[in-house]
């Protein structure tokens, strides 16, 4: 399996966090924000930690820009920042071939500023998985190609497994599935990576230790990728209602840790064979 988490470079809370998780936890991958607030603390802890596996987290909404917003006037709001509007940012994409150059101007220069790091690129995602858009999904894995990019994640997860572990939570239908496997059959016909399965949807921020440690202990065939939000407390910026300090805990506690040592984990670079390492993980 790969734990992965999210946000890295968002806030101080964040990277320490990620750091206690990779050195003390099972946390074995993180993705960087590459223009955020503590994206330059974030990638000086990273190259002092040389078994993490790092991967950027491409941010097309609800955050800053790389780009110079007047570089970006349609994806920018008053503030200057990417717009928060994720619905109407679609379909402006969808209908606009200046927004869809804009986006990839914008998509670029965050690879570039990963390459810039000297970072290696293990995998790649985007924040609100907003590369489910088909026209991102397109514009994400051709401009990764001149950058290596490897392998991308995939956000679909067994609700029958979820449902199992917390039948409480009756979580909510999901209108992403066929996004999903639109975005799937791209990767693989790029010749790029994903995982069997994602965990990390519907308890996104509320990645308990009960949760966490009956996931891994019942983990499906093949490669899964558990994702979460761990942090040392709230910072500015951070979601309502996410439980980031338990997300830590979880992370760290001895028996999560006791059921990790029984799965092989890693990032996607450590189940890639020499041999074939564009080809999808099955």
């Amino acid at each position: 399996m790969i734990v992965t988490a999210d946000d890295f470079g968002a806030a101080g809370e964040v990277n320490e966090a990620v750091e206690v998780a990779h050195r003390r936890g099972i946390l074995s991958a993180a993705s960087l924000m590459v223009g955020a607030a503590a994206s330059a603390d974030a990638i000086r802890r990273a190259r002092l930690m040389p078994t993490l596996r790092v991967g950027l987290h491409v941010v097309m909404v609800d955050g800053r820009p790389t780009l110079p917003s007047s570089a970006i006037p349609l994806l920018v709001n008053r503030r200057g920042w990417l717009r928060s509007d994720l619905v109407a940012m679609g379909c402006l994409l969808a209908r606009s071939s200046q927004a869809r150059r804009q986006l990839a101007a914008e998509i670029s220069a965050q690879f570039e500023a990963y390459r810039a790091t000297g970072l290696r690129l293990d995998h790649c995602n985007a924040h609100k998985h907003f590369h489910l858009h088909p026209v991102v999904s397109q514009l994400l894995i051709s401009i990764g190609a001149g950058f290596g990019l490897r392998a991308i994640r995939v956000p679909r997860e067994s609700r029958r497994l979820l449902a199992g572990i917390d039948p409480n939570d009756h979580g909510f239908p999901s209108i992403a599935a066929p996004f999903a496997a639109l975005l799937r059959r791209r990767i693989r016909a790029a010749g790029l990576c994903t995982t069997d399965q994602v965990f990390g949807l519907q308890w996104s921020g509320h990645m308990t230790k009960h949760r966490l440690l009956n996931l891994i202990r019942n983990l499906p065939a093949g490669l899964s990728e558990i994702y979460l939000h761990p942090a040392t407390g709230p910072y500015a910026g951070h979601a309502p209602g996410y439980r980031y300090r338990d997300e830590l805990e979880a992370l760290l506690d001895v028996e999560v840790l006791a059921a990790a040592r029984l799965v092989k984990v890693g990032g996607f670079g450590d189940f890639m064979t020499q041999e074939a390492p564009r080809h999808a993980i099955t």
